[in-house]
C-alpha cells in the first residue's frame, strides 16, 4: 500500500513534472512503473551489475536474459523504457551464452514490444547478432522468418543482402546451420516477391542444393520446388520459366550423375 501511494505521488504530482531538473529524455529512461512492486524490479534490474555477477554467480546475467522476455510481457510494451538499458547490456554481454540466450528469444520480444519499438530498438541488437558467433548466430536464425514477417516491407527487404551470409560459418562443418537456414527460406518464400525471390533466394538455394551433406540437400530440394510453385502463382511467368531453364541446364543435363539425381529429387 506505501509503494502504491508513492508510485501514485509520482505520477501524479505536477511539481514533479514540471521540474525544470527532469528533462524529457531523462522521464523516459525512468525505470518507474506501476505494474509490480518496484523494489523487486529494481532487484532484477541490479543482476546485470558486472561487479554482481562476477562475485556472486557468473551465471546470473544468463538468467536474467531468460526470464527478459517474460519480464516485458508483464511490465507491457508501456514500460519497455524501464528494461531498454538492461536488455542492451546483456546483448553486449561478454559470455557468449547470454548473447545466445536473447538471440534464441528476440522474435518474442518483438511480438511484445509491436513493431515500432522493434525496429528503433531491436532491429540494431538483432544486426549485431547476426554478426556474431554461429552458436549466437543461430538463435535468430532459428526464428528468422518469426521476426522477419513482424517488420515493416521497407525494412525487411534490407536483409536479402544479408542472406547469402549465413552460408558461411566458422566451421564448415557445421552442417545444421545451412539445414536451418533452407527451412527458413522455405517460410520466406511467403514475405518476399517474385523478383526478390528469384534476384536474391535462388541462388542461395541452388547453392544448398549442391551442398557436401546430404540433409542439407534434400531439404534444398523442397526448398526449390516451392520456389517453382511460388513463381508460378506469381503474375508475371518470366521468372518461373527461367528458374526451370535453369535447373535443366544446371542439374538435367549436368554431366555428373549426382546434378542429374538432384533434377530428379526437385522433380518429385
Amino acid at each position: 500500500q506505501n509503494m502504491d501511494s508513492t508510485l501514485h505521488y509520482i505520477h501524479n504530482d505536477s511539481d514533479l513534472s514540471t521540474n525544470s531538473s527532469f528533462s524529457p529524455e531523462e522521464e523516459r529512461k525512468s525505470k518507474v512503473q506501476d505494474v509490480v512492486p518496484q523494489a523487486l524490479l529494481d532487484q532484477y534490474l541490479s543482476m546485470t551489475d558486472p561487479s554482481r555477477a562476477q562475485t556472486v554467480d557468473t551465471e546470473i546475467a544468463k538468467h536474467c536474459a531468460y526470464s527478459l522476455p517474460g519480464v516485458a510481457l508483464t511490465l507491457g510494451r508501456q514500460n519497455w523504457h524501464c528494461l531498454k538499458d538492461t536488455y542492451e547490456t546483456l546483448a553486449s554481454d561478454m559470455q557468449w551464452k547470454v548473447r545466445r540466450t536473447l538471440a534464441f528469444s528476440i522474435h518474442e520480444l518483438a511480438v511484445i514490444l509491436g513493431d515500432q519499438l522493434t525496429a528503433g530498438d531491436l532491429v540494431p541488437v538483432f544486426n549485431g547478432f547476426l554478426k556474431d558467433l554461429d552458436e549466437v548466430r543461430i538463435g535468430v536464425l532459428k526464428h528468422l522468418h518469426d521476426f522477419l514477417k513482424l517488420l515493416h516491407v521497407d525494412k525487411r527487404r534490407e536483409y536479402l543482402y544479408q542472406l547469402q551470409e549465413f552460408l558461411v560459418t566458422d566451421n564448415s562443418r557445421n552442417w545444421r546451420f545451412r539445414a536451418e537456414l533452407a527451412e527458413q527460406l522455405i517460410l520466406l518464400l511467403d514475405l518476399y516477391s517474385a523478383r526478390d525471390i528469384y534476384d536474391y533466394l535462388r541462388p542461395i538455394a541452388f547453392s544448398l542444393c549442391a551442398d557436401k551433406v546430404s540433409s542439407v540437400r534434400w531439404i534444398s530440394y523442397k526448398l526449390v520446388s516451392e520456389m517453382v510453385k511460388k513463381l508460378y502463382m506469381a503474375s508475371t511467368p518470366t521468372f518461373v520459366v527461367d528458374l526451370m531453364n535453369e535447373l535443366v541446364e544446371k542439374f538435367c543435363r549436368c554431366h555428373k550423375w549426382s546434378g542429374r539425381q538432384t533434377f530428379v529429387f526437385i522433380c518429385q
